[in-house]
């Protein structure tokens, strides 16, 4: 709970300082989308449950203590009984209750398969009808049981396990990665809303007082009647663009808002990312960190483990079976509980149980080779899973590392642009171009506005997209890491 209050809080303290000063900045989105945001959770609750499992797997290489027994086993009924001499079968009366308990330590073996065992047990007979109790006791026994030819289970687990969870600690990282993704397209979504319904108040402001000029002019038969329809339609379609841009940016600001998990959001305004980093970041160093930090080389390395722990089962399970059991202890019957503790007497087992196949028309020796030729099959699909992955990141490198001049060249193209659009109204206002021209510079503003926020939104995607698979800081040059133990104790 006090950890559930500490997180609400520090997201409240996060999001409240964007709201007063009502700026949002990428960063803050990021921030708090990591931390309260529903797939930041989910990605939690899956690495949990690797987590759990991983820790089930090692406390079975731990011994195990373990208490069963039977108590209370009362049974009153007839039974058949056979005379050891004559060979008669005799149906006898049977009036008897049994107890027993064991306590035991267990532990498996994972380099050998086999279970050793240290037990203690203590059994009670009563039969009502003779008044008679019996004690049967084994104060201590060592037991051993070893499969000699069957498959290893645990071992081959001792080699997947850690893996599996090693690929769960990258998973989530790349989770995390995942929900930057997420609130970057959403945050530039807003943005592009919010530019639009920007620049449409401006233009209606822009047309109701050129429209004021236009009448003017008609007065002054400086004008036509024609231009100045022209302009009211234009003033009406600006109008209606106010509308329809208001209702985009209100979608847009819930999608990104019920994401964050904050529900008052009305002062809110997003500011653009406007500083770009320089940054031209080398293909090998890529390729270098996706195969040392990402769980793509694990994910190859589970695959062939698996296959092959599959043909190591399926030669396992053909021929001769041969299972090794034994115990050494003390054991002792008696009539009283010390009786049964006195005068102990040595207790010692040992058997091998075999089975062994003569003729099964060739099911073991077909499932070896299935096996076989499974293995052989991961193992083309690994090389050429591995040719595609480090072809595509070489992709991703080539593609991110224009986009640091193509938004600057966004920025220049709307700069130009507005200056443009500043001297075609002045003209406008004195009459020298026609309402087509002065629509035309405006489109073209406006497509130059949405061009720049366009390749920002690129930028920033293409770059955490880069980060995801290598996970790494390409700015701050280091590893993307999670404090794990603040993970698992939150």
């Amino acid at each position: 709970m006090r950890r559930k209050i500490k997180t609400i809080l520090s997201v409240f303290c996060l999001c409240c300082g964007s709201m007063h000063a009502q700026n949002v900045t990428l960063e803050n989105v990021i921030k708090i989308a990591q931390e309260n945001s529903l797939d930041a959770q989910i990605a939690r609750f899956s690495f949990m449950s690797s987590y759990w499992q991983y820790r089930s797997f090692k406390a079975q290489l731990l011994p195990s203590v373990n208490l069963n027994g039977n108590l209370g086993n009362f049974n009153h009924s007839v039974v058949e009984t056979r005379d050891y001499e004559t060979g008669k079968v005799n149906q006898v009366n049977n009036n008897t209750m049994t107890n027993y308990l064991t306590l035991s330590l267990d532990q498996q073996l994972a380099a050998t398969g086999g279970t050793i065992s240290l037990q203690s047990y203590l059994y009670r007979l009563d039969q009502f009808t003779y008044n008679v109790k019996t004690y049967n006791s084994q104060p201590f026994k060592i037991s051993y049981t070893q499969s000699l030819r069957s498959f290893n289970s645990l071992k081959w687990e001792k080699k997947t396990a850690p893996v599996e969870y090693q690929i769960a600690e990258r998973k989530y990282i790349s989770a995390l990665e995942d929900v930057k993704l997420n609130a970057t397209a959403l945050f530039f979504n807003v943005l592009a809303a919010q530019s639009e319904y920007k620049q449409s108040l401006a233009t209606v402001a822009d047309r109701e007082k050129l429209y004021e000029i236009s009448k003017s002019r008609l007065k002054l038969t400086t004008t036509t009647k024609g231009d100045v329809l022209q302009m009211e339609l234009s003033l009406l379609n600006a109008n209606m663009a106010v509308k329809k841009n208001k209702i985009a940016l209100d979608e847009a600001m819930y999608a990104l808002f019920s994401y964050l998990h904050i529900s008052d959001y009305s002062q809110a305004e997003l500011v653009p990312p406007f500083q770009v980093p320089d940054l031209l970041i080398n293909t090998d160093d890529v390729l270098q960190k996706a195969v040392t930090n990402s769980s793509h080389s694990l994910e190859q390395k589970l695959q062939l483990l698996v296959a092959k722990k599959a043909l190591a089962q399926a030669k396992s399970s053909k021929g001769i079976q041969m299972t090794l059991s034994s115990e050494l202890g003390f054991t002792k019957t008696g009539q009283t509980f010390d009786a049964a503790y006195k005068n102990l007497m040595d207790n010692e087992i040992i058997g091998l149980t075999v089975s062994l196949p003569i003729f099964d028309w060739g099911v073991s020796k077909g499932k070896v080779k299935m096996a076989q030729a499974q293995l052989d099959i991961i193992k083309t699909q690994i090389e050429q899973n591995h040719l595609d992955y480090l072809q595509e990141l070489r992709k991703k490198v080539t593609q991110f590392n224009i986009q640091p001049m193509q938004c600057r060249d966004a920025l220049r193209a709307q700069e130009i642009a507005e200056e443009r659009y500043e001297i075609t109204r002045k003209r406008f206002e004195t009459g020298a171009i026609s309402v087509t021209d002065l629509n035309t510079a405006q489109q073209e503003m406006e497509y130059a506005k949405a061009q720049y926020i366009n390749q920002l939104q690129s930028f920033w995607n293409d770059y955490y997209s880069l980060q995801k698979s290598t996970l790494y800081d390409w700015q701050n040059h280091r590893d993307l890491t999670v404090d794990f133990d603040k993970v698992i104790n939150q």
